[in-house]
Formats: structure tokens, C-alpha cells, sequence
């Protein structure tokens, strides 16, 4: 019988900052946690918005898949790089005709198979296609390749990412929300075997209002004028859950938050 299925997943890596903290914390989360396959968000991974193909190269030297969001359409010279790295992926529920692919199927030296399916959701986001019908026929393609099926649901509702763990409760082994980048505490598997949290929380700067500095971020709200946003670059801290599943059911056994911060730090 072959073992469980560890699966790492990383939130949203914001700038070079986040890379940072990936390349400082990952070793030791691999040490602690011997994951078969670790998973991180990547839209905001180039300046704090937005993917090239030279950070996603150098990300999946470190990790196996890269998901991503709203933001991966922000730098058009990462198109060509998602038609031709299949373990870059991109919300399905864009609609057809956009670079790119919605799920990637890993498979481990012991040839057990997990799908990394990336869904975008609509509540206070563009108008993109349903992701609950759109899951539903992802479903029907992934299924009869394998039973250990981990979603990203990149969303900024809690409420919607609550929704689509209990429309797929069971059915799934993992629904991990990111985007609002603040790791929630509501961790748990759902009736049925199905992992859940409604954020990841990200990888960037400590000292930061979701990743990007203070003073920008309080300029914004104070006036309520466009302001230009920057990664912050004091400290670290690194959001990230691991989850054990069940290879043969595709049912979740455990989940659990990590959070990794170095204060001292500056860029």
C-alpha cells in the first residue's frame, strides 16, 4: 500500500520579498515535512504583480507546480511561457481562447497522481465564468485520471469559497483559498475527506499591509487617490498548509497551518 500523499501548498508569493522568504523558509518546511509534492500561488511573484517567465522558471526550481490568479495576465511576456510549462497553471473558468491551462497532473517517483486545478472566483472580481459549473467539468476530465484532486480557489469572498467546499465536499481532496493573502484560521476536513481553508495567507515582506508597504497602502485609504504599490522588504513570513491524502481514496486526512516569520530581516 503506498504511503499518503504530503502536500505543501505555499500562498501567494508577493515580489522579491516573497521569493526570499521561499528560498529561506521552503528548505526547512522540506525537512520538517518531506512533502511528495509542494504547490505555490505566483500571480503577484514579479514586483508584487503579475509573472515573467524568468521568476517562474526560478520558482519551479524550487517547487513542482505554480498556480496563479487574477494577476497572471498582467506581464503579457509570461502568454507564451503558459502554453508551454504545463506546471504553470491559470484559473480555468477564463473563457476559451486565453493562453494557458487550468489543471496540471503530477506524478511522484511512485507514480501516484494529484491534479492542481486553479479556479477564480466572482464575488467583487472580474465576471469570469461560473467556477462551481466550470469545477464540475473539470471534474468529469480529471476523475478518471486520478482521485487526489487539490484546488486553488483564488477568491476574495469568504463566503464563495466557503460555498464551493461545500458544493465539493467529497468530491475533492483539497480546497485551499488564496488571494486576500491573510491566512485565515478555519482550517478543517470537510464531511466526505475534503481539506479546507479560506486562505493560504502569502510569502512577502512581514512589515507589510498584504505584502506591499504600509505607507503606500495607508496613502491609498487616506486619500482615496490611485497609488503606486511596492513590495515591502522588512522581515519575512511565509503562509503555507500541509495536507496528508489519502492516494488510493483521494480523501484528506489532515491539514495544518504553518506560519514562518523572520522579523529581522530587510531587503
Amino acid at each position: 500500500m503506498p504511503d499518503n500523499l504530503r502536500v505543501l501548498f505555499i500562498g501567494d508569493i508577493v515580489g522579491r520579498p516573497g521569493r526570499r522568504a521561499l528560498s529561506r523558509f521552503l528548505p526547512d518546511l522540506r525537512k520538517k515535512y518531506r512533502p511528495s509534492l509542494v504547490i505555490a500561488n505566483s500571480e503577484n511573484a514579479a514586483g508584487g504583480i503579475g509573472l515573467t517567465e524568468e521568476i517562474a522558471r526560478e520558482l519551479l526550481l524550487q517547487v513542482d507546480v505554480l498556480t496563479s490568479g487574477n494577476h497572471i495576465w498582467d506581464k503579457k511576456e509570461v502568454f507564451n511561457y503558459l502554453e508551454k510549462e504545463p506546471r504553470l497553471v491559470r484559473p480555468a473558468n477564463y473563457p476559451e481562447g486565453n493562453p494557458g491551462h487550468g489543471y496540471h497532473i503530477f506524478e511522484n517517483e511512485d507514480g501516484i497522481k494529484a491534479a492542481i486545478l486553479n479556479l477564480q472566483g466572482r464575488v467583487f472580481m472580474e465576471p469570469v465564468d461560473c467556477p462551481f459549473r466550470r469545477a464540475e467539468k473539470e471534474l468529469e476530465v480529471i476523475l478518471p485520471q486520478t482521485s487526489t484532486i487539490i484546488i486553488d480557489f483564488h477568491a476574495e469572498a469568504t463566503s464563495e469559497k466557503q460555498a464551493l467546499g461545500w458544493f465539493l465536499k467529497g468530491k475533492v481532496s483539497a480546497i485551499l483559498g488564496t488571494h486576500t493573502h491573510i491566512q485565515t484560521a478555519d482550517e478543517r476536513i470537510l464531511p466526505g475527506g475534503t481539506a479546507y481553508i479560506s486562505d493560504v495567507g502569502m510569502a512577502g515582506g512581514l512589515n507589510s499591509v498584504i505584502g506591499m508597504k504600509p505607507e503606500q497602502a495607508l496613502n491609498r485609504f487616506l486619500t482615496a487617490r490611485p497609488q503606486k504599490f511596492e513590495p515591502a522588504t522588512e522581515g519575512l513570513m511565509l503562509g503555507a498548509v500541509l495536507i496528508e491524502v489519502d492516494p488510493q481514496s483521494g480523501k484528506a486526512l489532515t491539514i495544518k497551518r504553518e506560519m514562518m516569520i523572520e522579523d529581522g530581516f530587510e531587503d
